[in-house]
């Protein structure tokens, strides 16, 4: 994928996605929502245990709202 930040998080709506932040930690779930900040809604991906194996990301098991000053980066 290629373009503008925003135009990437809209065709990756729907879809699975890592977010990778600041203080090292990863989620993985998918990309419910994100506004202009890149403030990220994650809901539960029912197949994230066949994604992730043993890569040290969290699922989120709820819906998560990721503050955009936070993210490093966004893996789709």
């Amino acid at each position: 994928m290629s373009g503008r930040p925003l135009d990437v998080l809209e065709a990756s709506l729907n879809e699975p996605v890592t977010v990778n932040l600041k203080d090292g930690t990863a989620y993985h779930g998918v990309l419910a929502g994100y506004d202009q900040h890149m403030n990220v809604v994650l809901e539960e991906d029912l197949d994230a245990d066949d994604v992730l194996g043993d890569l040290d990301v969290e699922a989120v098991e709820d819906t998560t709202i990721i503050r955009g000053d936070n993210v490093v980066t966004i893996k789709a």
